[in-house]
């Protein structure tokens, strides 16, 4: 069987030709770029140390005759209520250090 021979591209076919090599290399370095990226940024996020994994062990005191009626998270605070002598108030603490931050008491009015 004979073999066909291409015959040689026009210098315009030539022009083409390079022309989409060049494009797909720009594509072809920008999907690299971008995944790169992506990959940098999920391990940074897998990486990174916020601090969190610190245990801490504090012990809060409480007035005689208290008693903790409820807990809770919100945001970066953790809420406990607390009941003492007919009294009740809420404390408010750091979540990562456990510091007291506030207190918020209540009272019946006479």
């Amino acid at each position: 069987m004979p073999e066909t021979v291409a015959p040689d591209p026009t210098p315009e076919q030539a022009a083409l030709v390079a022309r989409v090599r060049r494009m797909m290399l720009i594509a072809g370095l920008t999907t690299a770029v971008g995944l790169g990226a992506v990959l940098v940024a999920i391990g940074y996020r897998v990486f990174r140390n916020d601090g969190s994994t610190q245990v801490t062990d504090i012990t809060a005191t409480l007035p005689k005759g208290a008693r903790i009626v409820s807990t809770g998270v919100a945001g970066d605070r953790l809420a406990v209520t607390v009941e003492a002598g007919g009294a009740t108030e809420i404390r408010t603490y750091d979540a990562k250090t456990l510091k007291p931050v506030g207190r918020l008491k209540f009272a019946n009015e006479p």
